[in-house]
C-alpha cells in the first residue's frame, strides 16, 4: 500500500507552499508592526538573542545552570506579555505577528514529529481522487446514497441488490491488495458506475493508490504508446504505467471500446500482469457471459471468468426509471 505518486508530490508542494506563505506573511506583519511600534523591534531583538544567551550560559558551566536557564525564561515571558501588551494597546490583535497556519497541530509543515499530519493525508486522498478519473462523482455517488428504492418493483430483485450492496461494501472497508478481483456485470443503468464510485472513495480514504478509468480510454493510452510516443522519451513515465501499479485498477465498460487484435492484446496483457502480481482489479461490463466469449479471446475470457468473482447486477434501468 503506499500513496498515488503523483497525489503525494502534487500535495508535498502544496504544504510547502502554504507554510513559506505563513511564515512570509508573518514576516510582512512583524516588519510593519516594528516600523509602527520601535518597542516591539527593541523587544523582538532581545528574544531573538535568546538561542545565543543560552550558549553563553552553557559555556560558563554547569554550576546553577538549571537557574540560569529558567532566568531566561522568565525573562522571555515577560517581554512576550509586554509585547503582547503594546500590540494590544496600538490597535493590533496579541498575536498579529504570529504565523497563521491552516493547521496548528503540524504548522502546516504536514508532520508531527516524524508522522504525517492527518491534514496531510486528507490532502493526499482529495489528489488522489483529483488524480484517479472519479473526479466529481465522489460527491454524488457514495454506498450510503445506493438507493434500493429502484429495485423494489420486484422481491427477487431487490433481494439480490441488498446483497450485492452489502458485499461490495464489505470489499471496499476490508480491502487489501490480496482482495479477490470482481466482475460487475448487467445491462446499463443499473448502478455498476455508482457502486465503483462508492469502492473508489472508501479504498482511497484507507490510502490507497486507485485509477478509475474506462476501459476506452486505457485503451487510447496503450495505443498512444506504442503508436504516438516517439522516440527519445525513455526517461518520460509512461502513461500506462499507472494501470500496471496502482493498488486497486477499476475498469468501466468493457465492450465499448474499439475490439481488435491489438486492444485485445494489451487487455489481457494488464489483467494477467495484475492477477501475477496480486493487484486486485474491478471490471464493470454490459455485456453477458456469452458476449464476452464472442467479443475476447478464449485467454481474455478465461481470465474473467476463472479470475474475478462475478457480481450480478440486476432490475430496470434507474435513469429511465428518473425520468418518469
Amino acid at each position: 500500500m503506499g500513496y498515488n505518486k503523483k497525489a503525494y508530490l502534487q500535495t508535498k508542494e502544496i504544504f510547502k507552499e502554504r507554510e513559506s506563505r505563513a511564515r512570509e506573511d508573518a514576516f510582512m506583519r512583524k516588519c510593519e508592526v516594528e516600523a509602527a511600534i520601535p518597542e516591539i523591534r527593541e523587544i523582538n531583538n532581545v528574544l531573538s538573542s535568546t538561542g545565543a544567551q543560552i550558549a553563553i550560559e552553557l559555556a560558563q558551566g554547569k554550576e546553577n545552570i538549571e537557574e540560569r536557564i529558567n532566568a531566561l525564561r522568565d525573562k522571555n515571558l515577560e517581554l512576550q506579555e509586554k509585547r503582547a501588551a503594546l500590540l494590544i494597546k496600538n490597535g493590533y490583535p496579541a498575536d498579529y505577528t504570529k504565523p497563521k497556519f491552516i493547521c496548528d497541530k503540524c504548522q502546516d509543515s504536514g508532520y508531527v514529529g516524524t508522522k504525517l499530519c492527518e491534514c496531510f493525508h486528507r490532502e493526499v486522498v482529495k489528489n488522489t481522487i483529483r488524480n484517479s478519473g472519479i473526479g466529481a462523482l465522489v460527491d454524488r455517488q457514495s454506498f450510503d446514497n445506493f438507493d434500493l428504492k429502484y429495485y423494489s418493483a420486484d422481491p427477487r430483485t431487490l433481494s439480490e441488490m441488498k446483497d450485492n450492496l452489502e458485499i461490495l461494501r464489505e470489499y471496499a472497508e476490508g480491502f487489501t491488495t490480496n482482495r479477490s478481483s470482481v466482475i460487475m456485470m448487467g445491462a446499463t443503468g443499473l448502478g455498476k458506475t455508482h457502486m465503483s464510485t462508492a469502492i473508489a472513495k472508501v479504498v482511497i480514504e484507507k490510502g490507497y493508490d486507485v485509477v478509475y478509468e474506462t476501459v476506452q480510454n486505457i485503451m487510447s493510452d496503450f495505443e498512444y504508446e506504442r503508436f504516438g510516443r516517439g522516440y527519445n522519451t525513455d526517461a518520460e513515465e509512461k502513461k500506462t504505467d499507472k494501470y500496471f501499479n496502482c493498488d486497486l485498477l477499476i475498469m468501466d465498460d468493457l465492450g465499448t471500446e474499439l475490439t481488435n487484435n491489438f486492444t485485445v492484446s494489451c487487455l489481457y496483457n494488464l489483467m494477467n500482469s495484475r492477477i501475477n502480481n496480486h493487484l486486485p482489479t474491478i471490471v464493470n461490463t454490459n455485456l453477458t457471459h456469452n458476449e464476452l466469449r464472442d467479443r475476447y479471446e478464449d485467454r481474455v475470457t478465461s481470465r474473467l471468468m476463472g479470475e474475478f468473482v462475478p457480481i450480478q447486477f440486476v432490475g430496470k434501468d434507474i435513469r429511465q426509471q428518473k425520468m418518469k
